[in-house]
């Protein structure tokens, strides 16, 4: 079972309309095909984005839906404590603890959006893959 750190951005699309991928990928996380890896940063910054209630304004789930949505997914994944700051100096500062938490999660890969940022690293971990929702799911079949 390939273990995943799913960024943000992921999980908020499978939250909201037209996030079919994204929400495959929730899914399969849900169902145990993959290990969602989860840190002190990643959960914070979950909680953050998922607590603006604008920005789920078109979404076919109520707020409690989210919620039990979420509970769940928080439910399979496994706590990794990043113990080594190893600041790949991403564009974006606040990314840089994905890649740290993969790292110390030893995670097949990261589930994001942003590869164009997450892959501008000074820093490079050869054996870790960047892909998007849709790539994951080729990468890593899962059943339907």
């Amino acid at each position: 079972m390939p273990t995943l750190v799913v960024d943000t951005n992921v999980l908020v699309s499978a939250l909201i309309r037209g996030g079919v991928a994204s929400r495959g990928i929730v899914r399969a996380c849900l169902s145990a095909h993959y290990r969602p890896a989860i840190g002190p940063a990643l959960l914070a910054e979950y909680e953050d984005v998922l607590g603006r209630d604008a920005l789920f304004e078109g979404s076919a789930l109520s707020a409690i839906e989210r919620t039990e949505v979420f509970d769940g997914f928080l439910s399979v994944c496994v706590w990794v404590e990043v113990f080594y700051a190893w600041r790949p100096n991403l564009p974006d500062e606040a990314d840089n603890h994905l890649i740290e938490l993969a790292v110390a999660a030893r995670a097949d890969a990261i589930v994001t959006r942003n590869l164009r940022d997450l892959s501008r690293g000074e820093l490079k971990f050869p054996s870790l893959r960047l892909l998007t929702p849709e790539q994951c799911l080729e990468a890593f079949p899962c059943p339907p």
